[in-house]
């Protein structure tokens, strides 16, 4: 009967687990972008609409009402929840679409929400919290604007181009063969509200343009949707500003600014080149060590719904913003709601007027569509599992990039976890090892002139760790020598200008359930009686755990003492020992904060101020950022300190954690020609804190044990294969790199 009674246990908690997963499966699809049918559908009914006079995102002028961006509408969680637990009809898909109307007396930006899908048939506006309207102002650049900024670049470096020929040495903006100029421009677009004023800079176009600046910046006025109207507000040539163009030729024909002349142009000169240069003893006959799968995969792929050893996960890449991964889960056991990217930053600092202006805040240059196609191999192992990615901003019809999001399982070369029990007379009891392998879910963000790789990594016992590892070129700037204040010389006349990297993350978890708390964990010393010798003392430390019961009391500030652990814990739910389950947060960050609290462009990343803050969760409050602060970081339309203003209690509560990493970069020489990952990662890991009985890595067979037999040989206990077998591809290495309209 007692035998009956436990296998029907075990049936009961297999169909449960089983279920729980065709459950996450089945809803998995909730959270996948939208498709390319998706995305023409929902074009084809906004431009059928006649009151919004919508046309063609790549017309030539700026005057027009277009669709600037399309991307996957969120459903509410209640509503998510109730498909992902409890099985119930999935509700509608919907696209949150971002409309531009410049045709019309006040040209403002509008964002709808737009469903069902696949076949829309209403839409409704998208509101921010508190209802802030979004200034047009503050709307992204397009290519079209671009255009035309190359049009008054033109017409600029026509009037300066015997200054720019004779400083260059042959280099001009137009009419140019194999030395040409190109340009970048600087963000945020002005000193307040309202405004889009942008310092562009100069730049020889050769391989590697970002860190050849020539020492000419420029500031225009392109507020105007008529680029006739377009001004020069203020121009930057030998550490010298101009009020006009006019002014320089004039002071630079009649003698009275400097000339200067950049040293001749070396065309073999490999400086900004990925060519490789120097000695090395490696021999080019052999390739370096490859990852191979002996027996094959062991994971699953199934659309956007993952499966490994125990976890699975929907994912997508947003648009606007990038990775995000949904409804992860251990064992059919919810960790997570939401893992997802928010933004990232890069602030600088410098000499010229472009250096000190220079705060890119990448969402604002929908860095999740810059997720281009990785290269197996070097990106990704030959292994992996590459997948196409679409994308609609500022554009007419979807974008396929092509291999741009990868998933792969790779070992670490390190156990997980191993032990030699020596007898201490030349021989052991026993020796036991487990490989740590862990599934990796990549892509990457290329904005300009840095390249984020993107990484999720998913260990067996239950880790997860969030990464983030920088690289791509630096952002350079014309030398002085007050500019070695602001980083170092990393050529003849290029600056490396010194920067800091934030990420902001938002980190939906639900411990055991929605109804969770919040506790830090520090040490303190204690004095005691040493109980065996009266007349000594003993000090060591004791645990000192603090529950935290309103918002800002989870919020914690760069630059103030960090706890030791941050936990969430279920309060109502205890493992086998009595203790609450829960998971903790480990940084692996050296980040701080960017600005001084309020000043200026700091308002519209008050994210940045705090390493960790732990909100209550709402619908309302999705993002921490948005498309539009790097244009308008003064008066954003979301910010994050409106989100802890209130001060909620967050005691038993549905918790989000929002987690901020990064890191100073004084460039260096060793940046060039590109910055290299070793170094440059940051991230955190979630980990299991007493969440299970035991470490959950046992149901690995992977795990080796040794003991030695009666003979004294040794009696190996494994329950993989004991033989691996190897496999390479033979397929030559491919890579294509474009990306087109669908």
């Amino acid at each position: 009967m007692r035998l009956l009674c436990l296998l029907q246990l075990v049936c009961l908690a297999g169909c449960g687990a089983s279920q729980a997963r065709d459950w996450a499966r089945h809803g998995a699809h909730m959270f996948a972008d939208l498709t390319v049918p998706e995305m023409k559908a929902v074009r084809a009914y906004l431009h059928g609409i006649p009151e919004m006079c919508l046309t063609d995102a790549h017309s030539k002028n700026l005057n027009k009402n277009s669709i600037l961006l399309m991307e996957l509408h969120l459903p509410k969680k209640q509503e998510a929840l109730r498909t992902l637990d409890r099985g119930k009809a999935k509700p509608p898909r919907q696209a949150r679409v971002v409309i531009q109307f410049g045709n019309q007396s006040k040209p403002n930006i509008t964002e709808y929400i737009v469903g069902p899908l696949p076949l829309p048939k209403s839409h409704k506006v998208k509101m921010f919290k508190g209802d802030k309207p979004i200034s047009f102002e503050s709307r992204p650049i397009t290519s079209v604007e671009y255009d035309h900024i190359i049009n008054i670049l033109q017409k600029i470096t026509n009037k300066v181009h015997k200054l720019l020929f004779e400083t260059t040495g042959g280099f001009s903006f137009t009419n140019c063969s194999n030395r040409c100029l190109t340009f970048s421009d600087i963000a945020p677009r002005g000193l307040g509200p309202g405004e889009r004023r942008t310092w562009i800079m100069l730049q020889k176009f050769v391989e590697g343009y970002f860190i050849h600046p020539v020492g000419f910046e420029v500031l225009i006025n392109h507020q105007d949707l008529d680029p006739e109207k377009w001004t020069v507000e203020k121009v930057w040539y030998d550490s010298t500003y101009f009020d006009s163009v006019e002014e320089l030729v004039e002071k630079f024909e009649s003698g009275i600014v400097d000339k200067f002349k950049l040293p001749d142009h070396d065309e073999n000169d490999l400086y900004s080149t990925y060519i490789p240069r120097g000695d090395s003893s490696t021999p080019t006959d052999k390739h370096g060590p490859k990852l191979v799968e002996p027996q094959g995969p062991r994971y699953h792929v199934d659309h956007n719904f993952v499966q490994y050893a125990g976890w699975s996960f929907a994912y997508r890449v947003r648009s606007s913003a990038g990775l995000q991964v949904f409804d992860l889960r251990f064992n059919g056991e919810r960790i997570a709601y939401e893992i997802s990217l928010q933004e990232a930053i890069a602030f600088y600092a410098g000499d010229t007027p472009a250096a000190m202006q220079t705060k890119y805040i990448d969402a604002g240059w929908a860095m999740g569509s810059s997720s281009f196609e990785l290269a197996p191999g070097i990106d990704c192992p030959e292994i992996a599992t590459f997948v196409d990615l679409y994308h609609y901003f500022d554009t007419d019809k979807p974008v396929r990039h092509k291999n741009a999001l990868c998933i792969f399982e790779m070992t670490t070369a390190m156990p997980l976890r191993r032990h030699f029990n020596s007898n201490f007379s030349g021989g052991y009891n026993f020796y036991g090892g487990l490989e740590n392998t862990v599934l990796v879910l990549r892509t990457t963000s290329t904005v300009y002139n840095y390249d984020y790789i993107w990484d999720f990594h998913f260990y067996l016992n239950g880790v997860v760790e969030v990464k983030v590892s920088a690289t791509g070129y630096i952002h350079a700037t014309f030398f002085t020598p007050n500019g070695l204040h602001y980083g170092s010389k990393v050529y003849n006349y290029v600056l490396g200008n010194l920067h800091t990297h934030l990420i902001h993350y938002k980190v939906d978890l639900d411990i055991a359930g929605q109804e969770n708390s919040f506790e830090t964990i520090d040490l303190k010393f204690v004095n005691l009686t040493n109980p065996w010798s009266p007349k000594n003392f003993i000090v060591q430390s004791k645990l000192h755990r603090t529950e935290h019961k309103t918002e800002r009391s989870a919020a914690f500030r760069f630059g103030k003492k960090f706890p030791r652990y941050v936990q969430f814990v279920n309060p109502s739910q205890s493992n086998k020992w009595g203790h609450k389950r829960g998971y903790r947060i480990q940084f692996n960050s050296h980040g701080h904060s960017v600005l001084p609290r309020g000043w200026k462009e700091e308002n519209g990343i008050t994210w940045s101020r705090y390493p960790l803050a732990v909100t209550r969760h709402k619908d309302s409050e999705a993002t921490s950022s948005s498309i539009y602060t790097q244009n308008n970081p003064w008066d954003p339309v979301v910010s994050f300190e409106d989100y802890i203003r209130n001060n909620e209690n967050i005691v038993n509560q549905d918790l989000v954690a929002w987690v901020t990493v990064g890191f100073l970069h004084v460039p260096h020489s060793e940046d060039i020609p590109n910055t290299a990952t070793p170094g440059n990662a940051v991230g955190f890991f979630l980990r299991p804190f007493n969440f299970f009985n035991e470490d959950p890595s046992l149901a690995s067979k992977s795990t080796v044990i040794v003991r030695p037999g009666p003979d004294g040989k040794p009696n190996i206990q494994r329950w993989t294969p004991s033989v691996v077998g190897h496999c390479v591809t033979n397929k030559s290495f491919f890579y294509d790199g474009t990306y087109t309209e669908v």
